[in-house]
């Protein structure tokens, strides 16, 4: 039985392979065979692997193995059907994940091109009854679809935003297993939300009933500016706690402040004292990291046993660092 209260339970995609941990192939699938294995497994979703490196992924299994993987889009829309469909069925494939425009394109055509794959999808029928994840990965407001594979567009928070979540609620509705992925960090400075835009988006498909996905730059607990690029990064209990206040009914300025604060105090004491509800509207987000979120989660008490991966840090999370003078309401990207 798992130690880890429901709220976290898939919270971290194994994202090993991508930047900036790039691990090899075979480390990744090493490393998530033992995550697998470990106490905090259901913390852990699938391994996230480009499309382009199925084939590869497969030549690594032995013949009788499986194992849970997302797919990142790579290569065009259309040339991912082709790719799926021959897919080793020992990869078992629990969710696609592809870019549908980049910063500043209109995300309509990219949108419609996945939303017509994802409706051609073949089902798998073995996918709830799944030895590696829990078949019940939350989503808001709408009865988890574990039969399905889910596909989430993921959106530039630019240009045509509002129209691009209008669309994805209305194939919800119309029952296609799709939601939304937000990007909240990379290799520039204009790659981090600024809290009062990424409050706005949570509002925004928490008043559309859409789940999403986040990824990129939230490796630790809580806002911190990383001393080695100057880039302040989101905190993943900050975002936990903005999506169950979101779920709640907070305003857009309640949302952005518990994204703004940099001290573990109002976002820990929220989060801590829901610890035992599913986690509403954010389906998790990847990383390239499983221990940090561990450790930082095991140093706010969050875990159940107290102790993370290192013993070294069980007395409490990372510290944020931050500049001088800064205080908890305010926003820095």
């Amino acid at each position: 039985m798992s130690t880890l209260p429901p709220l976290l339970r898939g919270l971290v995609d194994d994202a090993a392979v991508f930047p900036p941990g790039s691990a090899t192939l075979p480390d990744a699938l090493a490393a998530h065979r033992r995550h697998r294995e470990a106490w905090y497994a259901d913390l852990v979703g699938p391994l996230l692997v480009p499309a382009s490196a199925l084939t590869d992924l497969a030549a690594l299994l032995d013949p009788a193995a499986t194992i849970d993987v997302g797919v990142i889009g790579d290569v065009p829309i259309g040339d991912l059907t082709a790719l799926l469909a021959g897919a080793d069925p020992r990869l078992r494939i629990r969710q696609l994940e592809a870019a549908v425009a980049r910063r500043g394109e209109d995300p309509q055509p990219g949108l419609h091109a996945l939303a017509a794959l994802a409706a051609d999808l073949p089902v798998s029928a073995d996918l709830p009854v799944s030895a590696d994840l829990p078949a019940d990965r939350p989503v808001f407001a709408a009865p988890a679809l574990p039969a399905e594979r889910p596909v989430y567009a993921e959106l530039p928070l630019t240009r045509g935003l509002p129209e691009a979540l209008e669309t994805l609620a209305r194939l919800r509705a119309d029952g296609l297993p799709i939601a939304a992925k937000f990007r909240t960090g990379g290799l520039a400075a204009e790659l981090f939300p600024s809290p009062a835009q990424l409050a706005a988006v949570i509002a925004a498909c928490r008043d559309h009933r859409l789940p999403f996905k986040l990824t990129a730059g939230l490796h630790h607990a809580l806002r911190h500016t990383d001393p080695a690029t100057g880039f302040t990064h989101h905190g993943f209990v900050n975002v936990l706690a903005a999506v169950l206040a979101a779920a709640d009914g907070a305003t857009i300025e309640e949302i952005t402040r518990l994204l703004a604060a940099w001290d573990a105090e109002t976002p820990a004491a929220l989060v801590g004292a829901a610890t035992g509800r599913d986690r509403p509207l954010w389906i998790g987000f990847g990383s390239c990291s499983v221990t940090e979120p561990l450790d930082d989660l095991a140093g706010l008490g969050f875990t159940g046993t107290g102790t993370g991966t290192d013993a070294s840090r069980a007395a409490g999370p990372t510290r944020p660092t931050h500049p001088a003078g800064t205080n908890d309401s305010e926003e820095r990207s």
